[in-house]
């Protein structure tokens, strides 16, 4: 089992050399953020990530939650970590701080959440679920419920859940059957909720549970779901919330992975009713929902990068150490000396260091969306990048995941060398927040065919002019030239695809979401190695400046063909899918 050790340089790079941090915290009014903090910021999250998170995630693998009487009996060691945890503050990073919260930019915020991912997936899930609570309250929820429950949320005090996926409501929402029946100033919640992240545990004084749920007199489907807050503790007549309420942990489940996060089987009203009480408007609780979903999906894409980020450490770390074979002149040799472990361990590198780069750069869009006029150009880039973050970065950490496997040899699929772990945990990453189909499909419809490629082709525009000033660039003319070649893909795909009905562009948005991935890693990348060409401020030496370019370079030759191939099917179509009866299955 290898140790975690946060790629700090790497993220100031990106942070400071290729977004700007400066001037972004100038331009979004956070005076008190600037490349110095940033660095302090992420230097102590690597320390609390190496030195406390990451030992415990071997033992949670091999020690998951039990239910009891009580309720779930988080993995040993874990309560004493969160406490740690949110005793530093590291909880409300990037809230408002009128509830305690920070207000730190979110890109800040995110590049401290992939210290925590990456050291801890399992334990870290719980304050990623919470982050994505804490926007929904914020943005929907009444000023009483704010000022009851946002404070504790921020501070991690307590803790925030998503419920919407039940027995017979997965992907489709609106087969959701539970409900709410109004009594005086509240709700009484009945319904049974599945893969509840987290839904229960010891590690705090309560657990804030939203929930979707269907008021008596709600119109069918989608148009009828509201938004409930349901917490696990109501007041009692002292004003503390020490009284039980009636929403509990009936099972756990057993799963592939991240076995220390507990995932729960929720019931609520089998004694009646839970109270709860309506977030917002009735029957729009599923665009409510959507605040914590979005969060949760970007964040999901930055889990696929620091998953994958551990295992290419360890992969690194193994490579080096075994020997394996003699060279020519009969000196014993470590397999990171062979060409194809090189190849497997740069890809690893060039798909972690395109995933970072962009990862921080959808994260800064969303700071200059939260500070820009509705429906502004920014935030129809964030709305355009979610569905890349989520569905390409979840996918390619499968290949990461995999490759640490395979570097391995036999021994990555013995259970102790903790390779196995890595590559359980991170398949479940294109599943939950909406699988990769789903995020295909929204790339597609909401955000090309609905305005006709309007938003994309803008995109595809700048990543166009990007690949032009790297052609000029002394020593990068290949890679802007390949470059620019993928974005006149992508153009032709987008043609296609607008070109064409639904069913067609479905049948090809995998490739489409995929291929667009491909390019936006080049893209971050092409303008990583302008970066590195033209720094000269000496923050950073000159081996890492090198690798660098030699990382750029690679993807340009290994893995930016690949967004060609994608879109180039995109492009065709796949006319066979519908030549295929459903009896030939």
């Amino acid at each position: 089992m290898s140790d975690y050790q946060h790629p700090q340089d790497d993220a100031l790079f990106v942070l400071n050399e290729v977004i700007g941090l400066d001037q972004l915290c100038n331009t979004i009014g956070a005076d008190e953020c600037n490349s110095e903090l940033a660095a302090i910021v992420l230097n102590e999250a690597g320390k609390l990530g190496s030195q406390l998170l990451a030992p415990l995630n071997s033992i949670g693998d091999k020690n998951p939650p039990k239910l009891d009487s009580n309720g779930v009996q988080e993995t040993a060691g874990y309560k004493e970590a969160y406490a740690q945890f949110v005793e530093g503050g590291w909880n409300g990073l990037t809230s408002q701080e009128e509830y305690m919260g920070q207000n730190l930019p979110n890109v800040l915020g995110t590049a401290v959440n992939e210290i925590w991912q990456s050291a801890n997936l399992a334990f870290a899930l719980c304050p990623l679920l919470n982050q994505g609570a804490v926007a929904a309250v914020t943005e929907h929820a009444s000023n009483e419920l704010k000022a009851e429950f946002l404070e504790k949320m921020v501070s991690g005090e307590w803790t925030g859940t998503m419920n919407l996926t039940e027995p017979d409501a997965g992907s489709d929402l609106a087969a959701i059957r539970s409900t709410a029946t109004p009594m005086g100033d509240h709700y009484l919640v009945k319904g049974q909720k599945i893969f509840i992240t987290w839904g229960d545990h010891q590690m705090t004084d309560n657990i804030v549970h939203l929930v979707l749920a269907r008021l008596p007199d709600a119109p069918a489907g989608v148009k009828g779901i509201s938004l409930f807050l349901v917490p696990k503790f109501l007041k009692d007549e002292a004003g503390n919330y020490t009284q039980r309420n009636d929403a509990h942990a009936i099972a756990l489940e057993h799963k592939l992975g991240i076995h220390s996060s507990p995932t729960c089987v929720m019931s609520f009203g089998d004694q009646g009713g839970a109270v709860g009480y309506l977030i917002g408007e009735a029957n729009k609780g599923l665009a409510y929902m959507f605040t914590m979903m979005n969060h949760a999906r970007q964040s999901v894409g930055l889990q696929g990068l620091s998953i994958a980020e551990r295992a290419r450490q360890q992969s690194v770390s193994y490579a080096r150490d075994r020997i394996q074979g003699r060279s020519k002149s009969g000196e014993k040799l470590a397999i990171i000396e062979f060409p194809d472990v090189r190849r497997m361990l740069l890809t690893q590198r060039a798909a972690t260091e395109a995933m970072r780069a962009f990862v921080l750069e959808a994260a800064a869009e969303i700071d200059r969306a939260h500070h820009s006029e509705p429906n502004s150009d920014a935030q129809k880039r964030v709305e355009l990048y979610t569905p890349i973050v989520k569905g390409w970065m979840t996918e390619l950490a499968q290949e990461v995941c995999s490759l640490n496997v395979q570097i391995h040899g036999g021994m990555g699929f013995i259970e102790e060398t903790g390779a196995a772990q890595h590559f359980r945990d991170a398949r479940i990453l294109p599943i939950y927040e909406g699988t990769t189909g789903i995020q295909a499909l929204d790339l597609v419809g909401r955000k090309t065919l609905l305005d006709q490629g309007a938003a994309v082709n803008n995109f595809l525009a700048e990543v166009l002019n990007t690949a032009k000033e790297t052609a000029q660039v002394e020593g990068l003319s290949v890679i802007g030239e390949a470059l620019a070649n993928s974005v006149k893909e992508a153009q032709a795909a987008v043609h296609a695809i607008t070109s064409s009905d639904l069913n067609q562009g479905a049948a090809v948005s995998f490739d489409y979401l995929m291929g667009m991935g491909y390019l936006c890693g080049g893209w971050m990348l092409a303008r990583s190695a302008i970066a590195a060409k033209t720094s000269s401020d000496g923050n950073f030496s000159d081996d890492f400046i090198a690798a660098k370019l030699a990382t750029t370079q690679f993807y340009t030759e290994y893995l930016l063909p690949r967004a060609q191939t994608h879109l180039g099917l995109a492009q065709k179509g796949l006319s066979s899918l519908f030549k295929f009866e459903i009896s030939q299955f």
